[in-house]
């Protein structure tokens, strides 16, 4: 197949089109390097792809540069670009939120509408257009009321694919993904910042009193989940929860990783953020038996392949001695 992955350099871009290009596929990626975190780390996540000879790269803006062409040809489009952030998308910067996440998507699907090749649009959604549900599990059909802008965003991109497959059939399908961990993950993400500090000896700032709960995913269940909602006949404008199967505390993450890093952790609370859901929990039936999708990575295996990744971008290697 020939794919188009938007958001290419980012987390769950990278990793996607790597699983596509091992599966045979053709990826044109593009990304356009929003400055939410170093540029240098996202040209690391695409480094071996530029290796490759099924990867083509484009440096392109959705909201500025033409989409016709770019989709022209494609047969999946996995649109994964977005301006993530929870803490960040309150204020003026809510601007970016809605040229990334909202604008930018209505774009991509007035763009399908002359892609005489399309099969899917896999939309990257975020269990944040949840809230703080009053019952868990949350499945596809618990009330949607986001608690932060970032959110929101979110879920306008949801109705967005779904105004455009019930008026247009163009065929989308929309994943919620819940904390999505493992290599690579943005540096402003829990996981990637509870580890650093860690393995640096600095405290660990947390937010609340970590007894917040959460449907931890590893990258590896997000990017099956991906490739199953793109090849899976008849789920277009459907909704799925992408979850890893358990919820856990963050405290008991914090002493895993410390544990896994063989290092005492040092947390330094702080009051809870604005739009900071206290719980989430998924119910992914309707993933399982639609899509065939079942988690893989515990979170402790998960944890300790996040750690080596840290250990390697974050400390230095003990030098050779001298012979």
């Amino acid at each position: 197949m020939r794919c188009l992955v938007t958001g290419v350099a980012g987390f769950v871009g990278s990793h996607l089109a790597e699983r596509l290009i091992a599966d045979g596929h053709d990826v044109l990626g593009v990304d356009c390097f929003l400055d939410y975190y170093p540029r240098a780390l996202k040209e690391a996540n695409i480094a071996a792809l530029r290796r490759s000879p099924r990867f083509q790269f484009i440096e392109a803006d959705l909201n500025a540069n033409p989409l016709d062409e770019l989709l022209y040809d494609m047969e999946w489009v996995f649109h994964q670009a977005a301006q993530a952030g929870v803490r960040a998308s309150w204020g003026t910067s809510f601007d970016i939120y809605t040229a990334s996440n909202i604008s930018a998507t209505q774009r991509l699907l007035e763009a399908a509408l002359t892609a005489p090749k399309l099969a899917r649009i896999v939309y990257a959604s975020s269990s944040s257009v949840y809230g703080n549900a009053d019952v868990l599990p949350v499945t596809e059909q618990t009330l949607t009321r986001p608690v932060s802008p970032y959110g929101v965003s979110k879920l306008a991109g949801e109705h967005l694919c779904a105004l455009y497959w019930q008026s247009y059939r163009v065929p989308t399908v929309a994943l919620r993904y819940f904390t999505v961990y493992g290599p690579r993950q943005r540096p402003d993400m829990a996981f990637h910042r509870f580890g650093k500090a860690i393995l640096t000896g600095e405290p660990i700032t947390v937010y609340g009193d970590a007894a917040q709960t959460r449907d931890f995913t590893y990258i590896s269940d997000v990017v099956e989940a991906n490739i199953r909602a793109a090849q899976t006949p008849d789920v277009e404008g459907m909704v799925f929860n992408i979850a890893g199967g358990s919820r856990v505390v963050l405290r008991e993450v914090i002493e895993t990783l410390a544990t896994l890093a063989g290092r005492e952790a040092q947390i330094d609370y702080q009051e809870t953020a604005r739009g900071d859901v206290r719980d989430t929990s998924a119910d992914i039936a309707l993933a399982q038996r639609l899509l065939g999708y079942a988690p893989q990575v515990a979170l402790r295996d998960g944890l300790e392949q996040e750690l080596r990744y840290l250990e390697a971008l974050y400390l230095a290697p003990v030098p050779t001695p001298a012979t």
